[in-house]
């Protein structure tokens, strides 16, 4: 065993961008189930079923509703704060990446 214990819990900023990180994983599952919806609609000539029209406004309405909540869960994911806090704390430690253009 180690003797560095794991932190119980991770940081909050850590955290939140792992929840949003989620949140962008399940949309695509909510958008699916979203636009399959009209396929249970009731057809047939009967009164109080709904129109094509209203299936298709229903369908434009989902895509835009995704398209804008996918912009915000973009615009608020910072992907410099992915491998931060990994175990809790942040090392504060700068690592510096090799230079493509000088082979090394």
């Amino acid at each position: 065993m180690s003797d560095r214990r794991m932190p119980l819990f991770l940081g909050r900023v850590s955290y939140r961008q792992r929840r949003l990180a989620d949140a962008a994983r399940v949309l695509p599952v909510i958008g699916g189930a979203l636009m399959a919806l009209p396929l249970l609609w009731p057809r047939g000539g009967a009164e109080g079923t709904p129109a094509t029209s209203t299936a298709m406004i229903y369908v434009f309405g989902v895509w835009a509703l995704l398209t804008a909540l996918s912009a915000l869960l973009s615009a608020l994911l910072d992907p410099n704060a992915a491998g931060e806090g990994e175990l809790g704390e942040s090392t504060g430690e700068i690592t510096e990446s090799p230079d493509i253009r000088s082979g090394g």
